[in-house]
């Protein structure tokens, strides 16, 4: 089985559509790396329904340990920096997503964190 987990932080306080915007950037970005680095994976992921998790962090420290260890892990992974249009002051990290990629993968990384 095949996943993306999609990381956000709540200490920023933001509106329920910034959240999922952020979320959707990670996602987006996330996506297209993993075409270029595991195309097979995708289409795994893809036949299989696209499975998205989204769950929490409650610093910048935590969601930058999240996204260190997946790039350790050698996993495709975006980190989002906010642009300050809207609701936050410009290049503050907002969300990382992970995947798609095998589900025990990611786990290991994720595993412990709390759905949104």
């Amino acid at each position: 089985m095949y996943k993306q987990v999609i990381v956000v932080r709540t200490d920023l306080n933001m509106g329920k559509g910034k959240i999922a915007s952020q979320a959707c950037h990670a996602s987006i970005e996330a996506f297209i790396k993993a075409q270029k680095e595991c195309p097979e994976v995708v289409e795994k992921w893809l036949r299989e329904g696209q499975k998205k998790v989204v769950v929490k962090v409650n610093s910048e420290k935590e969601l930058m340990e999240v996204f260190r260890e997946a790039c350790l892990e050698g996993l495709p992974c975006s980190l989002i920096r906010d642009a300050g249009r809207t609701q936050l002051t410009p290049g503050t990290c907002t969300a990382v997503a992970i995947g798609p990629e095998r589900e025990e993968r990611i786990d290991k990384i994720t595993g412990r964190l709390k759905l949104l």
